[in-house]
């Protein structure tokens, strides 16, 4: 939502919002483009018959004070989704979806359009190197790729996001369980995306991964007129740390490394053939993508020490994940934190559906803040629970920021890669210390 304020600021409209809190990186974000008031909460005395347009994001529910207000005096109200597609309802839309795998195929698509010079609209999860923003509109342009998610739209609006924006191209990267707060039982899950690859029109293209049970399987009872792209991993070796793909005569080195990311490439691909981009100069863009924020971003790396932040919070993410930094640093120590951030990690009911998912971890801990139970209105788990969840009776258990940092100290015995992963930021743990620890 914050990113969609400012893309509106930079169009020269005037912009405001409000919260309960504001958490980094949003606030930050906001404050650059002068976005953000002291009094930034919820207040019925900032709605005013004078506004155009209110748009409601999920977290506001319907008891909200503006809400109400902006109701009462009938402003135009709309959710998140509803505004991008009418804002690109004219447009070839290019939608990202699946439950995970989403930002960096969107990021890689975004790149190699820029390196090819093609003009485009976009909405992406993350910061992607060379886009000083995250959201771009532009009426200009002919197309617009989109990160597509699968959470609901609204309290006004309980449809998934992404049955909005009626793709002419869709992508289905995976689909695996989560947001069980919304989605109690796994069909209703499997429904999201059922009406999102129904919603391609004849002439549209589906572009899905075959090597995923699930959508392969939703795929295979597909009945409508769109064309179906399925796709597996591009070839690659690892060969003295360096990643290579085959994509001819002679292999291209890349920056991204593991078996989704192999993947990723390969949904990105598709989607940019049917933009127009030829595959020479797809893999010769590519070469030159460095990943988006959070997604196996190395964030440091010197004298024998690496360190990744990664977004995953997924059971298989957190596995797919480990595996390309064992697979890509064999010789290095592994030591994996997890932070349960989101609704599902945090849930006793889903907790065992990451059993093994640190196994590939040489040394592993899991981080949860009590105050992110509480926000939830959960009880916080205990480390016996934990340790059975994920069964591993070696994981070490951590609630706050500096006992983190002393947990990676000492454990930290080089040459070592360090995995932080979560969909949080670890109460804001200082992870520029970390070089520093065992000096």
């Amino acid at each position: 939502m914050h990113q969609l304020a400012i893309a509106l600021h930079l169009e020269g409209h005037l912009v405001s919002g409000s919260d309960d809190e504001i958490f980094d990186p949003a606030l930050s974000n906001l404050r650059r483009y002068n976005l953000v008031h002291e009094n930034y909460f919820w207040d019925s005395d900032k709605i005013s018959e004078d506004i155009d347009l209110v748009i409601l994001g999920m977290h506001a529910r319907n008891d909200n004070p503006e809400l109400i207000k902006a109701k009462e005096i009938g402003l135009d109200v709309v959710s998140f989704p509803e505004y991008i597609y009418r804002r690109s309802r004219n447009k070839k839309r290019v939608v990202i979806g699946g439950s995970h795998g989403k930002t960096t195929i969107t990021s890689m698509i975004m790149h190699v359009l820029r390196e090819c010079g093609r003009p485009f609209d976009y909405l992406v999860g993350s910061r992607v190197r060379g886009f000083d923003v995250m959201v771009s509109l532009d009426e200009s342009n002919d197309a617009i790729v989109i990160e597509g998610d699968e959470y609901l739209s609204s309290c006004l609006d309980p449809r998934p996001k992404f049955h909005h924006y009626h793709p002419d191209i869709a992508v289905v990267s995976g689909i695996e369980w989560d947001h069980i707060n919304v989605f109690p039982v796994f069909e209703q899950y499997v429904d999201a995306f059922r009406t999102y690859v129904n919603s391609v029109p004849a002439g549209g293209s589906i572009i899905y991964c075959n090597t995923d049970e699930n959508v392969a399987a939703l795929m295979g009872e597909y009945g409508g007129q769109a064309e179906k792209v399925p796709y597996e991993a591009v070839p690659y070796e690892i060969d003295n740390n360096e990643v290579k793909v085959f994509c001819g005569v002679v292999p291209i080195a890349v920056n991204v490394f593991g078996e989704h990311n192999m993947l990723n490439m390969s949904a990105a691909f598709e989607v940019c053939r049917r933009l127009g981009i030829s595959d020479e100069s797809f893999f010769s863009a590519i070469a030159g993508f460095e990943g988006a924020a959070r997604r196996l971003e190395n964030i440091h790396e010197s004298d024998g020490l690496r360190i990744f932040r990664d977004f995953a919070h997924a059971p298989s993410k957190l596995k797919a994940t480990v595996k390309a930094v064992k697979t890509r640093y064999p010789d290095d120590l592994l030591l994996a934190v997890f932070e349960l951030h989101t609704f599902s990690s945090m849930n006793r009911e889903f907790l065992t559906h990451y059993a093994s998912a640190l196994d590939l971890a040489d040394v592993a801990a899991v981080y949860f803040s009590p105050h992110a139970f509480d926000l939830k209105k959960l009880k916080a788990f205990t480390a016996a629970e934990i340790r059975e969840g994920f069964n591993r009776r070696d994981i070490t258990v951590l609630n706050e920021p500096e006992s983190l940092l002393e947990f990676v100290a000492e454990n930290m015995k080089k040459p070592v890669s360090i995995l932080l992963m979560s969909s949080g930021n670890f109460d804001n743990a200082n992870f520029d210390r970390i070089p520093l620890l065992n000096k």
